[in-house]
């Protein structure tokens, strides 16, 4: 495994931060989760376009320009020799003293981790998942925007480990008014009747890039699709369901909160698109 940091590859065993690292101290930070195709890096000006705009929602200065760091990225990769695998870019505000205050720190510190990837097994992309809904909510856009993608992600960790304990595998996140935002590291849609529907970034959701992608390749497919305000009814009683994720890419759901989702089983819609999501990524590869 091969890791960028602060312009220098090094080691796994050599790539170390300072314990006064702000996004170690404060979760003061953003990253990005890419994928690795055929040895290209997939959609990289889409992640770096996210990264940049929630570096300036944060007031955070990246010491490189966007076109370096796609440069490094791809750098890292080609050091590191990965044909099919990970990304996770992080820049955090850096050192600084013991004091919440951002000011203190200097220089934001990057670095760029290439390696493998834990995808869920092959039997729940047959089968599909099952999810809970978790007792913890989504705060409002009153406090940090969910469109940065920051190294916040406490509420996220503890959302996955109530699905874990319930023996599911992700979890269903509403907002402080009870809609559905995400899963806890996946967007979420919803199957009804042949229309596709995800939630609103007003509710919460992560503009996934994952998500965005499906959302073309359904007109692409002429399913209609739209992003609305949807409920746990609004998933309970659909006819199929999936989430997307740079990770998990197109992954159906089977059940929520113990009730079967359409025949509990990946339904036409979901494998028509898991099917052309497939297709892209085999054709991005050099």
């Amino acid at each position: 495994m091969k890791i960028w940091i602060d312009g220098k590859i090094k080691e796994e065993s050599e790539a170390v931060i300072s314990v006064f690292d702000h996004g170690l101290l404060y979760g003061d930070g953003i990253f990005e989760g890419i994928r690795i195709y055929g040895g290209n890096v997939f959609k990289l000006d889409e992640h770096l376009d996210r990264l940049y705009e929630g570096a300036r929602a944060i007031s955070l200065t990246v010491p490189y320009s966007q076109e370096e760091l796609a440069f490094f990225t791809r750098e890292t990769v080609a050091a590191d020799g990965c044909d099919e695998g990970y990304i996770r870019l992080v820049v955090t505000r850096g050192c600084g003293s013991l004091g919440v205050s951002p000011v203190r720190c200097p220089k934001a510190s990057v670095f760029i981790i290439v390696g493998g990837i834990q995808l869920y097994p092959e039997e729940f992309y047959r089968k599909g998942i099952s999810l809970i809904t978790a007792s913890i909510r989504r705060s409002t856009v009153t406090n940090v925007d969910e469109r940065i993608k920051s190294l916040n992600y406490l509420p996220n960790v503890m959302a996955s480990l109530e699905a874990h304990n319930a023996g599911c595998q992700e979890a269903l996140i509403l907002n402080q008014d009870g809609f559905v935002a995400e899963c806890s590291a996946d967007n979420i849609f919803r199957v009804r009747g042949g229309r596709l529907d995800t939630p609103l970034i007003s509710s919460g959701a992560l503009d996934g890039i994952t998500r965005r992608t499906v959302l073309d390749l359904a007109a692409e497919l002429g399913i209609p699709a739209e992003e609305r305000m949807l409920t746990c009814y609004d998933f309970y009683t659909a006819d199929e369901c999936f989430l997307t994720g740079s990770g998990a890419e197109v992954v159906p759901v089977s059940r929520i909160d113990g009730r079967s989702i359409g025949k509990g089983e990946p339904g036409p819609v979901t494998l028509r698109l898991a099917e052309a999501y497939g297709k892209l990524v085999r054709s991005q590869k050099r």
